[in-house]
């Protein structure tokens, strides 16, 4: 525990503390500033009724890199050391401000995050919950600060699973890895030498094999080599190809940067997720629907391709209705760069799409002279009506949105077979759109099937409420645990982890477990 020596009322009373304060404070923010005249510029950190407190807090920051929190921007040592070698007023004032001003650093970042993510990527678009610094300062007059800080971090399970990777992570990495990488050779079972030999050691060494003598690709090893092919996105067929050979390659610092980001991630998402929500994972390509934790429908999905303007944004909003038999408005975007071309060369081309005015009539193509207009100023928007071969196939789930994007069926069936499945405009493609449909129904019908079908039968346009609106979470996470614990990978296909890291590092934090 940390102690002071004791100020006297005589000292307490002298201007240099107060001054050192209202100076410091009045420097940095008005908050801190409003917040100490408030109290008539009583100290909250440095009194002698603070050792608690206090002690409290630099326990907390202490091990803030365990979760991966931008340790420089709250350095318990540094604070510690302050508060031993304080020996004037002035010392003290000042360090009374700097004690405040990492509080409200270290609740900012591990309630929200550390970084704002627009500003890193543009395709990160959701709003991240933020604590409001005078309630935060107004929690230091309570009487256990340690609970009040215990509160802030994301409660899912999944953040707590990351932190024991990352400490999982930071002891293989200081013991030396995972020992040596594997030579470019593909094997299958049935093998057997030193290759083999090397795959066993490796796969021993990450934890998906147990210790052997074996030199053969036996049944064992090809059960070991489809456990780390499910963790990491990849056919699970049990051969060591190219991309088994990579994926079992990358070394643990690489995985311990995805771990760090990923608990950034989880404090972006650091809400109430909705005890039913969906939860569509970009970099896994899939769509899940959980209940109260537990995940109760899950299919493949399609998400956009990784060129400009067609990434699929993340955000969180509410699924609200789904439209049956959907038309598809084709957006202005892909009108203008893809099909205007097309009809300057052919009028005709792209016929199973209907020509529209701004009335919306259908406009006979003959009629018009494509040749004339540029993307700026073509004053006709493209449709295509309900059938079995619309782009949005037979279904669509909304969640209203400025980046009109949504959930939908798709005629494109083959490429769910893909294993990187990025392949649309933005939206996002379901593998299983109906019965996705029937699970969501579930909740408000007797017959989700027969009610869907019903519906699908009529051929025509309607939409199908949901009385219960259910959040949407469009997350991108390239590392996640799984329910018994164990850790997932994926590629960062967009390259936003990547730049996220690197913000994180600029932002001051320590890879590799050091504490501040």
């Amino acid at each position: 525990m940390l102690t002071l020596a004791p100020l006297s009322v005589a000292q307490a009373q002298v201007s240099p503390f107060v001054q050192s304060v209202a100076i410091a404070a009045a420097d940095q923010d008005e908050v801190i500033s409003a917040f100490y005249a408030a109290r008539n510029y009583a100290p909250i950190w440095t009194g002698p009724q603070d050792a608690e407190r206090r002690n409290a807090f630099l326990s907390a920051i202490a091990h803030a890199s365990d979760q991966g929190l931008a340790v420089q921007r709250y350095d318990a040592r540094a604070l510690t050391d302050a508060f031993r070698s304080a020996q004037t007023e002035g010392d003290r004032g000042r360090l009374e401000v700097r004690m405040t001003r990492a509080y409200l650093s270290y609740v900012h970042d591990l309630h929200g995050g550390v970084l704002q993510p627009k500003k890193v990527d543009a395709g990160i678009v959701r709003e991240v919950p933020r604590i409001d610094p005078q309630l935060a300062l107004e929690r230091l007059t309570g009487d256990d600060l340690g609970a009040f800080l215990s509160t802030l971090a994301p409660a899912s399970p999944s953040y707590a699973q990351l932190i024991k990777a990352k400490l999982r992570i930071d002891g293989t990495i200081a013991a030396g890895g995972w020992g040596p990488t594997l030579a470019d050779t593909p094997l299958q079972p049935g093998d057997s030498g030193a290759a083999v030999v090397a795959l066993r050691d490796r796969l021993v060494s990450m934890g998906y094999l147990r210790l052997s003598a074996t030199q053969d690709y036996d049944a064992e090893v090809q059960k070991a080599v489809q456990r780390f092919q499910i963790a990491h996105g990849l056919d699970p067929d049990g051969k060591l190809d190219e991309i088994t050979i990579t994926a079992l390659n990358v070394a643990p610092e690489e995985r311990l940067k995805s771990i760090i980001v990923a608990l950034e991630r989880e404090r972006w998402v650091n809400m109430d997720r909705g005890r039913r929500h969906i939860w569509v994972n970009l970099t896994d390509f899939t769509a899940r629907i959980i209940d109260d934790g537990k995940e109760t429908f899950v299919t493949r999905a399609v998400i956009g391709k990784d060129v400009p303007d067609q990434r699929t944004p993340e955000f969180s909003d509410e699924m609200e209705y789904m439209v049956v038999n959907p038309s598809w408005s084709v957006p202005r975007s892909i009108t203008t760069k893809e099909y205007l071309p097309l009809l300057k060369k052919n009028p005709n081309a792209a016929g199973h799409l209907k020509i529209v005015d701004r009335n919306g009539r259908v406009i006979d193509r003959g009629s018009i002279n494509f040749g004339k207009y540029t993307a700026a100023n073509f004053p006709f928007s493209m449709r295509q009506p309900p059938s079995d071969a619309n782009a949005l196939g037979l279904v669509k789930f909304m969640f209203p949105n400025q980046w009109n994007i949504y959930l939908h069926d798709t005629p494109s069936k083959s490429l769910f077979d893909r294993e990187v499945r990025a392949f649309s405009h933005g939206c996002i493609r379901l593998g299983q759109p109906f019965e996705f449909a029937h699970a969501l129904l579930a909740v408000q019908s007797a017959d989700p099937e027969g009610d869907f079908k019903k519906a699908l039968d009529s051929g025509r346009e309607q939409a199908v409420k949901l009385q219960q609106h259910v959040p949407v979470h469009l997350v991108y996470f390239t590392a996640f645990p799984d329910v018994r614990g164990g850790m997932n990978y994926r590629r960062d296909i967009y390259g936003r982890d990547e730049r996220i890291y690197d913000a994180l590092i600029d932002a001051g934090v320590v890879p590799g477990g050091q504490h501040g």
